[in-house]
């Protein structure tokens, strides 16, 4: 659950920078070509950024789901072992039970 928080802050944090950048051009004291040059160069600038961020994301959800396909191996292993154990003391209490049943049947004189 940190981790989603984590990269709704980073989206949050970039459109912000995004949205403050712009307000900050457009109210800035200057001529309109230089404002604009300077939007443009800013665009440039936080394209650069949200590729980095996306690259980023990127790595982050391989992590993620290399970590997720750890997870799932280990616990299809366990869950096989725990399959074969109870199996074995299923058999091994059956034959037990025949086994009381047998002595039974003996002492019985059946």
């Amino acid at each position: 659950m940190a981790e989603g928080r984590g990269s709704g802050f980073l989206t949050g944090f970039v459109i912000g920078g995004v949205v403050g950048a712009a307000l900050a051009l457009i109210f800035a004291p200057q001529p309109g070509e230089e404002t604009r040059k300077r939007l443009r160069e800013k665009t440039v600038e936080l394209q650069g950024i949200a590729e980095d961020a996306t690259t980023l994301a990127k790595i982050v959800a391989d992590q993620f789901l290399e970590t997720g396909k750890t997870v799932v191996d280990e616990q299809r292993e366990r869950a096989g072992r725990a399959w074969q154990e109870g199996k074995e003391a299923a058999a091994q209490t059956t034959a037990e039970m025949l086994a009381r049943l047998e002595e039974t049947q003996r002492n019985a004189g059946l």
